[in-house]
């Protein structure tokens, strides 16, 4: 029986094993993975160890990668969907074995990845070959960033702000500008990653390791208040895709300003509920893309040059183990992308 190469969980670290090929039924098609992405839910797994299997607290591994674009080189007899040769990017929501590279029995940090009763338009979708494999990984984390946007109704004259230049944050800026949106505004506190967001469209940004954000705003949004009149930047929508930022987004809060929450929050009880009730803060959560993970494909493909600066590091899957280290270091990378036969 054939093998292939497939990363699972590990402590702290991946573990490369041979595993065996899959095979497709008639339903079925098997995509020769040729870029993944990797993921904050990726080197959280590595933590980990794995999933928790049990209330004893063990892991069990779990192959991991769920940001794929490959091409499809078998299909099974009942397949008129795709056909071989397609290139294809994956919904790793849609297969009935569990989400791939969240726990589901199949990964796509893999040489191939088999994708079971494959359906256009509910787990793959095909691109052109005028989108290079690696760009076409990223439709995944775009579709979570699209819903954050899609979440918070952004209307063009609105004035934004987004925490947290990562890919998330960033692919939220550059869907903000693409639905009209005026004026977008970057935070974080590397000055690489604030390059980026330039680059790919924000208005302008903010460092908040040197620069006080609260001052900042009221210049480029303008003043406003809370419901008490005291002074707040004129910030409409805030988009926190960094976490940690809760509290200082209640203590900038305008009177009826919006905060949408993308990235994983830590618990906490010491929120200010009290702000909240001060400015009538909408808060609104984003989990994942319950419709968007398609519908971002078409302008992803238009403007894939802008969402490929988004890209910070292309590693090859010899090389895995050297990806998944720069993924786990905080600062090294923005956004890394494995890459198959050397090839993107």
């Amino acid at each position: 029986m054939a093998t292939m190469k497939s990363v699972l969980t590990a402590k702290d670290k991946v573990d490369v094993r041979d595993v065996e090929r899959p095979t497709p039924g008639p339903a079925d098609a098997l995509v020769r993975v040729r870029a993944c992405g990797i993921c904050g839910t990726d080197t959280f797994f590595l933590h980990l160890g794995g999933m928790p299997a049990g209330a004893d607290g063990s892991m069990r591994a779990i192959p991991l990668g769920h940001e794929p674009a490959g091409e499809i080189v078998e299909a099974g007899a009942e397949v008129t969907d795709v056909k071989v040769g397609d290139r294809v990017v994956v919904n790793p929501q849609g297969v009935p074995s569990g989400i791939i590279g969240c726990g589901g029995a199949h990964g796509a940090m893999s040489e191939y990845l088999l994708i079971e009763g494959v359906e256009t338009g509910k787990n793959v979708t095909v691109f052109p070959d005028t989108v290079p494999f690696e760009v076409a990984a990223l439709n995944e984390p775009m579709a979570v960033a699209r819903h954050a946007v899609n979440r918070s109704e952004a209307k063009p004259a609105d004035k934004v702000v987004v925490f947290g230049a990562g890919p998330i944050g960033l692919g939220a800026a550059i869907w903000l500008k693409l639905r009209g949106v005026e004026h977008v505004v970057v935070v974080d506190i590397i000055p690489e990653r604030l390059e980026t967001a330039l680059a790919v469209g924000a208005d302008a940004v903010i460092n908040s390791a040197v620069e006080n954000v609260t001052e900042r705003l009221t210049e480029l949004h303008g003043r406003a208040a809370n419901a008490l009149g005291q002074p707040r930047p004129g910030t409409d929508i805030y988009v926190d895709a960094a976490g940690a930022v809760f509290q200082a987004v209640v203590d900038n809060a305008k009177w009826h300003a919006k905060l949408v929450m993308v990235a994983v929050q830590k618990k906490s009880d010491a929120i200010d509920l009290g702000g909240m009730l001060r400015s009538e803060l909408t808060l609104i959560a984003s989990q994942g893309y319950p419709t968007e993970i398609f519908e971002v494909t078409p302008e992803l493909i238009e403007h894939h040059e802008r969402f490929a600066r988004l890209i910070s590091h292309r590693v090859p899957f010899g090389e895995v183990e050297r990806a998944f280290e720069l993924a786990l270091t905080p600062g090294a990378a923005e956004k890394v992308v494995v890459t198959f036969d050397g090839e993107a």
